[in-house]
């Protein structure tokens, strides 16, 4: 998912929560020097707050379950959870990585899950070695900029792209689409990829400010009306694409609203309302919440009180590859680095395997359609085959 241009909330915002006392109640000192698989930490980093922060808080969440599960198996806290609040910004994450790797102890990050954060804070974490998977950063660049550590756990926008057209142009038999982009790295990197792969049937495209933002989309709803277009396609976040789909609504456009990942959020019907939300398609390279099976989502409710978000599933594989390398004897930057370039773990979301460039083994990707129904909900709607 990609980037938001959020706006710094009360400046740098770092959440350092740690998860119990100290490591498998030793002195961790003496541990890592004796070689005991106890006494790192694993982190976190990404938006906690911001207007994009309901899909960095899934992520988290996912994230912390899996180690709070390995610990109550080790009966104690043997591994430490870490939390860096990047407000999904990129102007906000460098010094939250900053911050992040001057903690010596942690050894891996799961994150980050926006991609201008991504481009901002990676050459960071590369600089100090420490290996990174990213359950939702899906720009297409990133795998490119030569980092040692950076590993995606989900496919990209040359994934995830053509999807999006290829259900535009199959099930919808739209013949005139409207795209637009809130100028961000994510949302603008996938309209792109959209743009290209629908060639003529794009009739008009736009901007929008990113999301916190921009509250009145009124210039874009009368473009998009003027243009014909029965689909338009939006590349960027929940409340952005809920607000411009209520506008839409009030407006009397009658066509489908689409996007990506960063819209597949309960906060999209919310900015909407749930009459207008109905029937918007959402694209994400990930699978539907319960396939992941009863006892993680179970396990993921008892927890935290709510369902499963998006990439909570993804998250937690990722974690748990952490967690199986530690377990390994991996506990230094560089052997869970090198641990990550072999791994072949089959997880709740999906199998795992990277490629050299941290890239998801092409024979894993997926992507799935999801529709907001009257309830407000994102529900499964289709598995996108991409020739």
């Amino acid at each position: 998912m990609r980037q938001v241009l959020a706006r710094a909330i009360g400046g740098v915002a770092i959440i350092g929560l740690l998860a119990g006392s100290a490591a498998c109640n030793k002195d961790t000192s003496s541990d890592t020097a004796t070689g005991s698989n106890c006494g790192y930490k694993l982190a976190f980093f990404g938006a906690l707050t911001g207007s994009a922060a309901n899909l960095g808080v899934n992520i988290s969440q996912g994230f912390e379950l899996a180690i709070n599960q390995y610990n109550e198996k080790k009966g104690s806290t043997c591994i430490e959870v870490a939390k860096f609040d990047s407000q999904g910004a990129a102007e906000v994450a460098p010094g939250v990585a900053r911050s992040l790797v001057a903690d010596k102890k942690i050894i891996g990050i799961v994150g980050p899950p926006f991609s201008g954060e991504s481009e901002a804070a990676m050459p960071i974490f590369d600089e100090a070695g420490i290996p990174a998977v990213s359950p939702s950063a899906t720009r297409v660049s990133l795998s490119s900029k030569g980092w040692k550590v950076f590993h995606r756990a989900v496919a990209n926008d040359d994934a995830q792209g053509p999807a999006a057209a290829a259900y535009i142009k199959d099930t919808l038999k739209a013949e005139k689409v409207f795209v637009a982009d809130d100028q961000s790295a994510y949302g603008a990197g996938l309209a792109d990829v959209v743009k290209s792969k629908l060639g003529a049937a794009v009739v008009a495209s736009d901007k929008t400010e990113g999301d916190g933002k921009q509250a009145d989309f009124s210039a874009l709803v009368q473009k998009v009306q003027s243009s014909g277009a029965t689909a338009l396609f939006y590349g960027g976040y929940y409340t952005n694409a809920g607000l411009i789909r209520k506008q839409l609504t009030s407006a009397g456009w009658k066509g489908v609203l689409l996007g990506g990942d960063g819209m597949k959020d309960p906060g999209l019907s919310k900015a909407a309302g749930n009459a207008s939300a109905a029937g918007t398609i959402v694209t994400c390279p990930c699978s539907p919440p319960e396939a992941a099976g009863d006892e993680f989502n179970t396990a993921f409710k008892t927890k935290w009180g709510v369902p499963a978000g998006t990439y909570s599933d993804v998250a937690y594989d990722a974690a748990n590859i952490f967690l199986q390398g530690i377990e390994a004897g991996n506990t230094t930057h560089e052997k869970l680095n090198e641990y990550l370039s072999t791994v072949n773990y089959k997880g709740i979301a999906n199998t795992y395997k990277f490629t050299s460039t941290g890239e998801l083994d092409p024979t894993l990707i997926k992507v799935w359609a999801f529709k907001f129904n009257e309830a407000g909900e994102n529900v499964a709607d289709q598995e996108i085959k991409i020739s």
